[in-house]
């Protein structure tokens, strides 16, 4: 660019904003955006530039060349943040005032789950949605690779439940990547072990294109030191980073490092997961963040391209996952409320007149009712027996008789026969009162 004097430097000045249409938008996007009057678009790029300098702070990463990376809080991380904080650490309730704390199990259930098969399937995992849930829910060993990655994932997620007051060091996210990796690498010794040599890269899945080369396997033990003592760091260290925004440059930064010969991205994302969870956003753990960055990954990957190609600025890709999480916020709303009207509509066709209500006796209902406000909960005849004071055969055939509807599941424990209402309890019981008689 031609040098610019001070007349122009003032011109520049005076249009100067880091937030040009209120976004925080790269050169990429910026380019095909109309100037201010008066103004090249290079010279419109330069003030904007020039405005976000004042904001940007330096990060205790470096990039290959020994640059620092840099991170700003403009005002739509504010914004993002704030409903974060709002959302996930407070005392967040489902509709119809019901506390998400009742059916706590069901929707952790539901999250480790939703996580374990996305997450996996970010990085090549094949098996069917349907499949990998009754792997998990069953707790059967996986039979292929696939199912391997899925059920590492899931073993992981709650190792990771049991780490949260704990600080991560180097042998702790060796482990959890060993974890993760654990039947899934073509050499199994690379699970739990740093890259032993400068051949792994990020291509682009479409046509094999380099799209990130990362640091040198000589330098990862340091870097990764580098990284548990930012994610340890106290609230007081400089400079100041907001718990959410220190999760998400871990999740960076790991993509950044590679530093394993596969499983990166599940191991960031793991990370990240501690990280919230240390600093209290207890809702994080309903959440499936991989959900949404598998709805679109073009838009993950170019988050990270994005702070490569402009001064190692980080704030492009916190902004990319602040959206993911608000996102996901907004869909366990969502999945509450269907799962709350699902639950309601099944009690009122329980207590109808209908088809299904006329197939059970008094006892039934009452044990479906629980049921569906108990998800998860075990059902045995001798209980039933005592709670509805009947003889044993009546509560085992009660007990049978809903197994032969579909609405409970048998599983032999010990000597005895122990009863679980199905997963989709709410569907069967609607089902079943739609059926023709």
């Amino acid at each position: 660019m031609t040098e610019v004097g001070p007349e122009r430097l003032s011109r520049l000045l005076t249009h100067s904003s880091p937030l040009p249409y209120g976004k925080y938008l790269h050169w990429d996007e910026l380019r095909y955006r109309t100037p201010p009057a008066g103004l090249s678009i290079d010279e419109w790029w330069l003030s904007v530039r020039l405005a976000r300098n004042s904001m940007l702070q330096k990060l205790p990463f470096l990039d290959k060349a020994g640059t620092a990376f840099v991170f700003a809080i403009p005002e739509p991380v504010l914004i993002h943040l704030h409903h974060i904080d709002r959302d996930a650490a407070g005392q967040i309730r489902a509709p119809e005032a019901a506390p998400i704390h009742e059916n706590r199990e069901r929707y952790l259930l539901h999250s480790l789950i939703e996580e374990s098969i996305t997450s996996s399937q970010l990085e090549g995992a094949s098996t069917t949605r349907r499949v990998a849930e009754a792997m998990l829910r069953e707790g059967r060993q996986p039979r292929d690779r696939s199912e391997a990655m899925i059920f590492n994932n899931y073993q992981a997620m709650e190792h990771i439940r049991g780490l949260r007051s704990e600080p991560i060091t180097p042998d702790r996210v060796l482990e959890l990547h060993r974890m993760l990796t654990l039947d899934t690498l073509d050499d199994p010794a690379d699970a739990g072990r740093l890259r032993v040599a400068d051949d792994v890269n990020v291509v682009d899945n479409r046509d094999g294109a380099l799209l990130h080369e990362p640091p040198s396997y000589k330098e990862l033990p340091e870097r990764l030191e580098r990284l548990c003592a930012f994610a340890n760091a106290a609230e007081d260290s400089t400079p100041f980073v907001h718990p959410v925004v220190r999760a998400i440059l871990l999740h960076f930064m790991i993509g950044y490092d590679h530093p394993f010969a596969d499983g990166n991205g599940r191991t960031a994302r793991a990370l990240f997961y501690w990280s919230m969870a240390r600093s209290g956003y207890w809702l994080m753990e309903f959440l499936s963040i991989s959900h949404f960055l598998r709805r679109a990954p073009r838009q993950y990957v170019q988050a990270y391209l994005q702070t490569e190609t402009d001064h190692n600025d980080t704030t492009y890709f916190v902004l990319h996952q602040l959206d993911i999480i608000r996102r996901s916020i907004a869909a366990l709303h969502e999945y509450l409320a269907r799962k709350t009207l699902e639950q309601k509509d099944a009690e009122r066709m329980l207590a109808s007149a209908g088809i299904l209500r006329s197939a059970l006796n008094h006892r039934q209902v009452a044990l479906l009712t629980h049921a569906l406000r108990h998800p998860g909960e075990a059902y045995r005849v001798g209980k039933h027996q005592s709670v509805h004071n009947v003889v044993y055969q009546t509560a085992r055939a009660d007990l049978l008789d809903l197994e032969r509807l579909g609405l409970l599941e048998k599983v032999k424990q010990g000597n005895a026969f122990v009863f679980y209402p199905v997963a989709d309890l709410n569907e069967r019981i609607g089902s079943l009162n739609k059926a023709p008689r």
